[in-house]
């Protein structure tokens, strides 16, 4: 594909998504209906569309509007890109810009677009973050590092990057985790790897891993909202722990038990109705539905679809998650609360709040994990009985 074809398929996949179909499911119909596309168009159409999601208002507004055609004119001019290159109307390309496309607008002032954030949020981020809102609203516009978690169990951080070196992928350690290797070159080979096939390495970021590096693990674990299993995973590397996996909805753990078994491990799936039988467990773990605020520079479409009802919806999740694992861990236990969110009212609040209903409980332990070249924000609290 020419460069030109390459903003056309964006352009397209825009419009699909104005219209109404989610990102993903839009970029899978463009590449059924487009097997000329190389590995690395397909790469370079997702990157395009997923600048797009992170800078949506920088884009409209660089480009005059809300079109695919718009977004894009948008996201090039803000990019410093020579359109008339791009825009030629030849082969595959989008047709020369109009005369009223050629208006370049003065920079943007204002905090909205300036943040690429919906504007009922903006209040939000300053009181969650104070004097790091306007870092963390930039750092969010940006691509999120490709991390590997190395599986400790098998082999070591160092012998494992220097395996990647010789497969065409470098590495740098990541300091967020121990078991955490940033990718500098060579992504697109991971999965393909025998290293990833053969269950030493998997994609993780940064902070999630840190999260299991932080919790303890020891005895009976149990992951409360596994989702695909990426923690009950991290946790079941470390000697001396027997890790389970529930969620809500065990369709979400659907690849975990191929993921366990490359990975050396078995974790035992527990029904939400069996879990008073297999209680109580010695650490609970509840990475909660949230936002995802923290790691929207991954699902960027998150932060244009969440709505204020929505966010006060999750908060309600989240005091009945805490609730029900409080009743599943021992006397002596630890729960773990961790979510991917930089928003208070997701995470110092909830726990001011699980603290005030159970004046039982007390936290031991606190930390932020910022939004950054190491990983994305992350929020995690471990609680106990006094």
């Amino acid at each position: 594909m020419t460069p030109g074809a390459r903003v056309s398929a964006a352009i397209e996949i825009l419009n699909a998504m104005a219209e109404g179909l989610p990102a993903e499911q839009a970029m899978t119909r463009w590449a059924r209906s487009s097997r000329f596309a190389g590995s690395k168009d397909r790469a370079a159409v997702r990157d395009y569309v997923f600048d797009v999601l992170r800078q949506r208002r920088t884009a409209a507004y660089f480009g005059g509007g809300e079109t695919g055609r718009a977004l894009m004119i948008g996201l090039l001019r803000a990019q410093g890109a020579d359109l008339e290159t791009l825009f030629t109307g030849e082969g595959h390309a989008p047709q020369p810009l109009a005369d009223a496309e050629q208006t370049v607008p003065d920079a943007p002032t204002d905090t909205a677009t300036l943040w690429n954030l919906p504007d009922w949020i903006i209040p939000d981020f300053n009181e969650s973050l104070g004097d790091q809102a306007e870092a963390v609203a930039f750092a969010l516009q940006s691509r999120a590092p490709i991390t590997l978690r190395v599986n400790l169990a098998q082999s070591n951080p160092g012998s494992v990057s220097a395996q990647l070196s010789d497969l065409g992928i470098d590495t740098r350690a990541n300091p967020r985790a121990p078991s955490a290797l940033t990718v500098v070159e060579g992504e697109r080979k991971i999965r393909n790897s025998p290293l990833y096939l053969e269950g030493k390495v998997e994609l993780q970021d940064a902070s999630s891993q840190a999260i299991v590096a932080a919790m303890p693990k020891a005895g009976r674990v149990l992951d409360y909202c596994a989702g695909g299993g990426g923690k009950a995973l991290g946790i079941a590397m470390y000697p001396g722990t027997e890790v389970f996996a529930h969620d809500i909805d065990p369709r979400r753990m659907s690849d975990l038990p191929a993921r366990a078994a490359r990975a050396g491990c078995v974790i035992p799936q527990i029904e939400t109705e069996d879990l008073p039988a297999k209680a109580p467990f010695d650490v609970v773990l509840c990475d909660a539905p949230c936002s995802g605020s923290g790691a929207w520079r991954r699902s960027a479409e998150g932060k244009w679809t969440l709505t204020a009802a929505r966010l006060e919806e999750l908060t309600h999740i989240q005091d009945s998650i805490l609730d029900a694992a409080a009743e599943l861990t021992t006397e002596n236990g630890c729960l773990v609360y961790a979510t991917c969110s930089v928003l208070k009212f997701e995470n110092e609040d909830r726990i001011k709040a699980f603290l005030t209903r159970h004046p039982d409980w007390k936290s031991t332990f606190e930390q932020r994990f910022d939004v950054d070249e190491h990983g994305d924000g992350f929020y995690t609290t471990h609680l106990m009985r006094v």
